[in-house]
């Protein structure tokens, strides 16, 4: 089989001046691509690059791929960017790898996603999603979801989220909203903050889909409150320790399994995603967000280390990925 590789490169994308400095965050290294491109050859599949943008656009309709595995990110800051790709192939009916164009830019909307897994019975942390500077002062301080986590509402790759996120006070939230929402350029969401593990949980397949593993992140260093924000996963080797299995109470481990699949068919992801929790000091998981395109970096990314520690290897993650997504056009 002939397969194509969409994917966003940082060294493709133009630095501008007045973006935020974790703009391009969310992007790959060839490095990530040509891992990508050894587990599916190890099947017997030919590969071809195809970039992501104009140059994905102008390769598609000469390349002649039977599918495509995709893992771009999309350009602009717009809340569907990643269904960009996605719905380029289905107008060509080229067979693809993840999650639809529908889902994909539902779940960047992180407001929107905790809107509909809330409908669906799901716990997740309230929030208000703040649009404007206007709307933020008329806000009495008593609505709002104090200690508070505030964070661009349609962003991944933890862009936005520092250790600095966490407020504690009226005055302190409305600084970070109207800091992020000027520097972003998008509503913010600011999220009841929930004392607790950091948990995220890996999710592969369809019918049915299955739980690669439950990762829970530790600080190796003490921190007044935790974050796994982008200063931690920009130096994790030094600042986190990854446990998965996480140790957790049999409860707490049923629970957050079913939430994570859950949460997956609710919003309709497929192949693979990843989902991220706060989990209470009683054990109930909270749903942050969900990502249906998580990122595949063979040293950092969470779903390859979690993995590993369950013993997979990179290869067999991405022929896990690449088998599901085959199946659903088989």
């Amino acid at each position: 089989m002939r397969i194509g590789l969409a994917y966003d490169l940082k060294d493709d994308i133009p630095a501008g001046q007045d973006i935020p400095e974790d703009a391009l965050e969310e992007y790959d290294s060839l490095e990530v691509v040509k891992a990508i491109a050894a587990g599916l050859r190890t099947l017997g599949h030919q590969t071809v690059s195809l970039g992501g943008g104009r140059k994905f656009l102008a390769k598609i309709l000469k390349a002649e791929v039977d599918f495509v595995f995709n893992i771009a990110e999309g350009r602009g800051s717009l809340r569907s960017r990643e269904a960009q790709v996605p719905a380029v192939l289905e107008l060509l009916d080229i067979p693809y790898s993840g999650s639809d164009p529908q889902t994909l830019a539902i779940t960047l909307d992180k407001a929107l996603a905790k809107q509909l897994v809330r409908a669906a019975g799901i716990p997740t942390p309230n929030w208000l999603l703040i649009d404007s500077l206007k709307a933020l002062e008329a806000i009495p301080g008593q609505d709002l979801p104090l200690p508070a986590f505030i964070k661009p509402a349609f962003e991944g790759s933890s862009k936005g989220i520092r250790l600095t996120s966490r407020a504690d006070t009226a005055r302190r939230a409305r600084s970070v909203t109207h800091e992020l929402l000027e520097k972003y350029n998008q509503p913010v969401l600011i999220e009841q903050y929930i004392e607790g593990d950091e948990v995220t949980v890996g999710v592969v397949g369809n019918s049915p889909p299955g739980i690669v593993g439950i990762m829970r992140v530790l600080p190796k260093k003490k921190f007044k409150t935790f974050v796994y924000s982008l200063e931690v996963k920009r130096d994790w080797r030094n600042l986190v320790e990854y446990e998965c299995p996480a140790r957790l109470s049999k409860a707490a481990t049923s629970r957050i399994s079913e939430i994570s699949l859950a949460a997956y068919r609710t919003l309709g992801c497929r192949d693979f995603s990843r989902v991220d929790f706060r989990v209470a000091p009683d054990g109930t998981p909270y749903f942050l967000e969900i990502n249906p395109l998580p990122g595949l970096n063979p040293e950092s990314g969470d779903l390859p280390i979690m993995s590993y520690k369950m013993g997979w290897t990179y290869n067999r993650l991405i022929q896990a990925i690449f088998e599901s997504a085959l199946a659903r056009y088989r």
